[in-house]
């Protein structure tokens, strides 16, 4: 089932922060390398995959990987692509699919916001009490002085 255009925003918003699982070198897609990526995608789903080859053969090692491993390309960004395949069971991205296949609007985990500075208008009651405050230290300070012999 190839991914829509929302599901893959989605999942590079999600993938952005991740590292790179697996590494394609100069020997290109070998049977090691296919075995990674399903290990990879079976383990996590969405991985990051960084090919070395030439520009030329980037394109077709991405796409035979996603081939033979069954998996969507999500985003291939210069030599690092995105794959996802969802799991059958225990998916952690079922809430970006309904049982029908359709995407389902899934928000993504806000960051949590610390407590914010409430801001007051300065109106006679706070000029007061900023009066009161500036003189009650002041008083203190006075108090504690020793008289001078």
């Amino acid at each position: 089932m190839p991914l829509t255009g929302k599901q893959k925003r989605r999942l590079r918003a999600l993938g952005h922060t991740l590292g790179v699982v697996v590494q394609v070198g100069n020997n290109g897609v070998t049977e090691g390398v296919v075995g990674a990526v399903e290990q990879a995608l079976e383990d996590h789903e969405l991985i990051k995959l960084k090919v070395a080859d030439e520009r030329d053969g980037r394109a077709e090692a991405i796409a035979a990987i996603a081939e033979q491993t069954g998996s969507e390309v999500a985003q291939v960004l210069g030599r690092t692509a995105l794959l996802f395949r969802k799991r059958a069971k225990k998916s952690k991205f079922s809430a970006l699919f309904k049982d029908d296949g359709q995407p389902v609007q899934a928000k993504l985990p806000q960051k949590k916001k610390g407590p914010r500075a409430t801001v007051r208008k300065a109106g006679p009651d706070l000029l007061a009490e900023a009066e009161d405050a500036r003189k009650q230290p002041e008083a203190d300070v006075v108090a504690r002085k020793k008289p001078k012999a």
